[in-house]
Formats: structure tokens, sequence, C-alpha cells
């Protein structure tokens, strides 16, 4: 059995996990956490792997205790920046036997939607990323669209590819949305959305669409309790559920 703890147990996604975890086979649930609760009771419950789906502004000081702790971490918590991915990687190497997997997304389509979308990206003039959300979530643009702004840009620079044509010169509102390595990147919040997300390739005459839904939170468990399966046997730090698919 592999002991797990959920942090953020109580959330739109944590109680998603619990459950989760209480019915996979093999794992056990040793500690469920929320947001007022000390982190240390995970060390204290014996937990091998904690689940966190908090906050932005909890989830960086979550990961650091955890490794402190030697409890390898699965982190579905979005809102990560660059500088905030490093200090982690350099605190990992304190404890180059802990794992830790930071996910901007655990639902198999969007994460194959993200590889198809750097795949396609050296062959068209044009890219855009529409990420659509319920208006409860706090951070814009989500991590999912970040990621793949991110990966589109990687795969341009990489075939030597301009930068897609755009003649704006004027957008007091910000219309044009985040600017994200090049890449444009608009977020939508909408009453009954739950995690949508559209990318949008253009050459001349033609538009190529790729386009990911989650209807429900349940779409992101096969992912989690994958990540919680595979982080012990990935030292050091992972972005992206992907390297644990073998894409």
């Amino acid at each position: 059995m592999i002991n797990v703890a959920v942090l953020g147990a109580s959330g739109r996604m944590g109680s998603h996990v619990v459950r989760a975890v209480e019915a996979a086979e093999g794992l056990e649930l040793v500690a469920a956490l929320d947001t007022d609760d000390d982190i240390a009771e995970v060390a204290h419950a014996k937990a091998e792997i904690a689940v966190d789906f908090t906050v932005p502004d909890a989830a960086e000081a979550n990961v650091h205790a955890l490794i402190d702790a030697g409890v390898h971490a699965v982190v579905g918590t979005t809102g990560w920046t660059s500088d905030a991915l490093a200090r982690v990687e350099e605190h990992l190497k304190e404890r180059p036997d802990l794992g830790v997997l930071i996910a901007p997304n655990f639902a198999i389509g969007a994460v194959l939607a993200m590889r198809f979308a750097a795949v396609a990206a050296p062959y068209f003039e044009s890219a855009e990323v529409v990420e659509l959300h319920h208006p409860d979530k706090v951070d814009a643009p989500s991590g999912t669209a970040i990621h793949t702004a991110r990966g589109i840009a990687a795969a341009r620079a990489e075939a030597g590819i301009a930068p897609s044509p755009d003649a704006t010169t004027h957008d007091p509102q910000g219309a044009r949305g985040a600017d994200i390595d090049g890449v444009h990147v608009h977020a939508v919040r909408l009453r009954g959305m739950v995690a949508h997300e559209e990318v949008l390739f253009g050459n001349a005459g033609e538009a190529f669409t790729i386009r990911t839904d989650s209807f429900d939170r349940s779409s992101f468990m096969p992912g989690v309790l994958l990540g919680i399966r595979e982080v012990t046997a990935h030292p050091g730090l992972t972005v992206g559920l992907d390297r644990y698919m073998g894409l």
C-alpha cells in the first residue's frame, strides 16, 4: 500500500482526489488536510506521497515543507512562476531521492492536447490559445494555457519560425490577451464552464483547432492517480504529466 495525504482536501479538486484515493487499489488515504491544518500532520501520518490542490499563494511553501519532511509531492495547484520552480528544483538537490510532479493539468485529453499543439506549432504561421474556466478560478491565464503557450513557443523557436503576424499597435484595453513567450493567450471566465482550452493555428487559407474539454472534475482523477503511482520513480522536479506518459 502507498500512504497518501491530500492537501486542500475539502476544495473542489481536493475532495475529488480524496474519493479517488480511497477508491483506488493499492493506495491508502492517511491524511486529509485543509488550509488551517498543520502540514506536519503529513509526516506524522507516515504519508509517502502528498497531493496538493490548494491555492497558488500556499503551494510553493507546501512543497518545500514536504521536501523537508521527506515526502514526495504531486501538485495540481497552478500559478507557478519560473523563479518558484527554480527554487523547488534547487531545494530538491538536498533530497535527490524525492520526486515532485507539478502538472498544469491532469486530464489525459488536456495533456495530449498540449503535446499535439507543440507538434503542430512549426507548421502554422499563426498560433493563439483560448482557455475557458469557471468564474471561481483565482488565477489567469490558467497553468494549462501557460504551459501550452510555452510549448508552442519553444517548438517554433527550435524550428526557426517567425513570430505570429500581428499589426496591432493600439490595445489600451488589453484585448489581445496575455503574451506568453510571444504567444497570445485569452482567458474566459464563465458560469457553467469547468476547464476547457482551444489552441488555434492558422495559415493562408486554412485553420487548425485543437480543443479539450473537462466537463467534470472526475476527468482529472486518472491523471492524478498516475502521478501518485509514478512520482517515486522520477526523482527531482518534473513539470507536466506528459513526462510520465512517455510522450
